[in-house]
């Protein structure tokens, strides 16, 4: 495969990955736990780069997935004894941040870790750090991982589909049922928290919450079914990663924050036009209630 075709493939994997999480999400009502842990995660690998003094290695990768998960369960954690969703993310997402930001500040001295190089991850130089496997070849080694996230998330999500659903949209009626509502918020969370790791690498964390978030958003005001609403997210994703790098070439730009960009301009164009909840059909049936109001099963 060519340079360009890594590039595009790395980011409609992202955009696929985190465009089905981020329907639950966003219909979960926790869309910025994405922003919470896209930059919890800094603290995991400025730990690790301590641990283990090298910024190479999967070290790197698992020391961001257990700070990711550790912001999973502290918010939930502090939800269960009465502090709000809200709040939860707050306080946990602010101090751990500002922890990575303190770490770095006093332990890295003049290694080449920064903020700025920990949060904005340039999708360019994927295609330069491969690793040889018997039958496929070269391979980039975020596009190989970004391969088995999205195996794993269609996995889960497919075996327990009708379980995601009882407990994104009636918890309290799964649990009646005898269905484990908080194992399976773990779960999910988990699952956000490695794609968010996974993706973190090459894209950076700006383009993880415009992946996660966006798409899905649009994605809700075209279709009340959650079927649907799944592959438009999906599809919106791959859209905004390929408009994003073109836009990004044409101007001579960041290529992560061209797809990050090109996410809100859909997302735009959804609020404007979408048949069922956009403004322009607000305006042409002033009589029928404005917004969402219900998902399909």
């Amino acid at each position: 495969m060519t340079y360009t075709a890594w590039i595009l493939l790395t980011a409609s994997l992202v955009g696929i990955s985190c465009g089905i999480l981020g329907v639950f999400l966003i219909l979960r009502k926790m869309a910025m736990m994405a922003d919470a842990i896209s930059h919890t995660v800094l603290l995991g690998i400025v730990v690790a780069y301590l641990l283990t003094h090298s910024l190479n290695g999967i070290h790197m990768v698992i020391g961001a997935a257990v700070a990711g998960i550790l912001t999973t369960y502290l918010v939930q954690w502090f939800h269960s004894r009465g502090v709000g969703q809200d709040a939860s993310i707050g306080v946990v997402f602010t101090t751990l941040f500002a922890i990575g930001v303190i770490l770095i500040a006093t332990k890295t001295g003049n290694v080449h870790l920064d903020v700025q190089h920990a949060l904005m991850g340039e999708i360019s130089f994927v295609p330069w750090n491969t690793v040889d496997l018997p039958v496929l070849g070269s391979i980039p080694l975020a596009t190989l991982m970004l391969f088995i996230v999205l195996f794993v998330v269609i996995a889960v999500i497919g075996l327990f589909f009708k379980e995601w659903k009882l407990t994104t949209f009636d918890p309290a009626l799964a649990a009646s049922l005898g269905i484990p509502v908080i194992g399976l918020h773990y779960l999910f969370m988990t699952l956000v928290s490695v794609t968010t790791v996974a993706s973190f690498d090459a894209v950076g964390a700006i383009m993880v919450v415009a992946m996660l978030i966006a798409p899905a958003a649009a994605a809700y005001l075209w279709s009340d079914k959650l079927l649907v609403m799944l592959f438009l997210s999906a599809a919106f994703g791959v859209v905004s990663a390929v408009l994003g790098f073109y836009f990004a070439l044409w101007i001579d730009t960041s290529i992560s924050g061209s797809m990050a960009f090109a996410t809100g301009i859909i997302f735009l164009l959804s609020f404007i036009i979408s048949p069922r909840h956009g403004m322009l059909s607000n305006w042409l049936r002033p009589a029928r209630k404005t917004g969402p109001s219900s998902i399909d099963l």
